[in-house]
């Protein structure tokens, strides 16, 4: 079976030498954060994900979820022995406020923690990855009280959360919901509906859970402009903040699933349970979108984290496999490691530079993050909000859709014993299919990056990241070293600029036009951000050559994976920019009803 390891090499890399996190905390004032309390950290959390939770994936996988008569559900075994674990070493806690228990770390702390625990077990994982984020829409949008009773316990990991938004009729159209919330005459209210698809809604990791609850209002106006959210808990809090009276919410069932078969996707019903407003009235929309959005950048973690996990596995399969005679093989014995095969080493190839530059990627989005929350200067914080915002569709949609590529390569570098279980790597792309579906479907991040970050704001966010593109490539321009690399990345970028603009034209006179290009645009963008992304570790790596690094051979292998990145991979996003030129006219011309025909 697969037994994961932390690339902790390759993290630090990618944080102190690509994108100066040092530097990154000085400039918010967190001078104590150091590369050698980072490093120590990091060291940390990986023990804790290889021996403690890595241990729990393939048994979780095998065994699942259960749903007693009662509603109560039992994790696979393990499951709540490790998070009782996580609490107490303080990993719950890593980048909570301070204010309300926690540690105060900076956000982008949490998020190669999060690579490390969602690669050694994804479906554990996904019971406490939506705290943080409840936590945050709480600071945000929650009232002071609700505050102060509900946040110490969700910071410390005591208390989890859980997101119910879908309901059976209403998917992503929110707006179709049936759920009721009546004004209980005491300040709370009554709520009544059923949600499904609930990460969470139930477990047995700890004394209470939290519910986060989109309903409607009486006098809610129709659609989604009279949604409201509410705080629903599984137990009402007794007068010394502890569990006490249970409330009407209850799991009624439990889906079996294609993959993360350790996590309990529930059906939950509310029977009038007691709930608090959260935001103003008609507001939820605005409160569960700041939970969304921050969901959907650990969503991208959850994608990165499986491909490398089946990276792993996939060359460790490849180096040890023999088939067939090589060029450069060794001669030893009837077959040659699988490895020397080009078409295995394309395979491989394709996984190391998806992984590694979705990993600058990723972690850039979580830099960011910091710094819209953190930096003491409005303009910056207001910058880096800007810049978030339009790579949290690309971290979501483009890095999860690489994934589902990723973890497939990795079965198929298996050959047939990829595809079936004792090898331990199809969990993988089991596993990995749910993320371009959940926290808005990937078609959705494509229409939010399109339709509302760069159209909605008049091409603002898109000439912002833009310039920092086109920055990093005049700077660098006098490079010989980086000739490969910088000529193609600020002529990718000239096209991006001008299909940007071509779209906006053409969507002016056909509303269709935006959701006719939208994936391709997604697409073309992920790309384009990697090609930079890239561009950045062979900037780093030439450097470190020209200095005498001692680990040449790491950095040579940046620079290699770099020349393939751009070689064979880069170019299809060529085939996108074709794609973005064909409009509308042709996706809509057939009826619907023709479509069978």
């Amino acid at each position: 079976m697969p037994q994961y390891r932390v690339p902790l090499r390759e993290i630090r890399f990618v944080l102190h030498e690509v994108l100066h996190d040092e530097s990154h905390y000085r400039e918010l004032g967190r001078d104590e954060l150091n590369a050698e309390l980072i490093d120590g950290v990091l060291e940390q959390c990986a023990r804790f994900a290889e021996d403690v939770v890595a241990p729990t994936n393939e048994p979780g996988d095998r065994i699942g979820v259960r749903r007693e008569a009662d509603g109560r559900v039992v994790t696979p075994p393990g499951f709540a022995a490790t998070y009782r674990r996580y609490v107490e070493d303080g990993w719950a806690a890593l980048c909570g406020p301070a204010e309300f228990g926690g540690q105060g770390l900076p956000e982008s702390f949490g998020v190669p923690a999060a690579e490390m625990t969602a690669a050694a077990n994804m479906a554990w994982k996904l019971y406490s990855g939506l705290s943080d984020s409840a936590v945050l829409l709480l600071r945000r949008h929650a009232s002071a009280e609700l505050q102060q009773q509900y946040l110490p316990r969700l910071v410390s990991g005591e208390w989890l959360a859980s997101m119910c938004l879908t309901e059976a009729h209403a998917g992503t159209d929110l707006g179709l919901m049936r759920t009721r919330a009546e004004p209980a005459g005491d300040g709370s209210f009554r709520i009544t509906g059923t949600k499904i698809f609930i990460t969470g809604g139930e477990s047995d990791f700890g004394p209470n859970i939290v519910h986060l609850v989109l309903a409607k209002l009486p006098d809610a106006p129709p659609g989604s402009r009279g949604i409201s959210l509410f705080l629903v808990p599984k137990f009402l809090p007794a007068a010394d903040g502890s569990p006490g009276e249970r409330n009407a919410v209850m799991c009624t069932g439990v889906e079996h699933k294609l993959g993360i078969h350790g996590s309990a996707t529930c059906v939950m019903n509310f029977d009038g349970a007691r709930g608090w407003l959260v935001g103003g009235p008609h507001q939820g929309l605005r409160g569960m979108f700041t939970m969304m959005n921050h969901a959907r950048l650990w969503v991208g973690v959850q994608g990165l984290a499986q491909s490398e996990a089946a990276w792993q596995v996939a060359l460790a399969y490849a180096r040890e496999r023999r088939q067939g005679r090589t060029r450069h093989g060794d001669g030893r014995s009837g077959a040659d490691p699988i490895i020397g095969h080009p078409d295995v080493r394309r395979m491989l190839f394709t996984q190391k530079a998806l992984v590694e530059g979705g990993r600058v990627l990723v972690y850039l989005a979580g830099l960011q993050l910091d710094k819209s929350l953190h930096h003491p200067l409005p303009a910056e914080r207001e910058r880096a909000a800007g810049l978030l915002a339009i790579l949290t569709p690309v971290v979501k949609a483009f890095v999860t859709d690489r994934s589902l590529e990723c973890t497939s390569l990795a079965l198929q570098i298996h050959g047939g014993h990829g595809y079936v279980r004792e090898t331990g790597v199809e969990q993988y792309f089991r596993d990995a299919r749910i993320t371009p579906i959940y926290e808005g479907a990937n078609g959705v991040q494509a229409m939010d990056l399109l339709g509302r970050k760069v159209l909605g704001s008049g091409g603002v966010l898109a000439r912002q990241l833009g310039g920092l593109i086109g920055g990093f490539c005049s700077s660098h321009a006098r490079y010989e070293e980086l000739a490969g690399f910088i000529p193609r990345l600020a002529g990718l970028l000239k096209e991006w600029s001008e299909a940007t603009e071509a779209i906006a034209q053409r969507a002016a006179r056909d509303p269709d036009e935006v959701g006719a290009a939208s994936t391709d645009y997604l697409m073309l963008t992920g790309y384009l951000c990697l090609a930079w992304c890239w561009a950045k570790v062979a900037a780093v790596s030439v450097a470190a050559l020209h200095n005498g690094a001692a680990e040449a051979d790491f950095y040579r292998a940046k620079l290699a994976t770099a020349r393939f990145y751009y070689a064979s991979l880069l170019p299809r996003a060529e085939a996108h920019l074709d794609a973005l030129g064909a409009g509308a006219a042709t996706l809509m011309e057939l009826p619907a009803e023709h479509f069978a025909l």
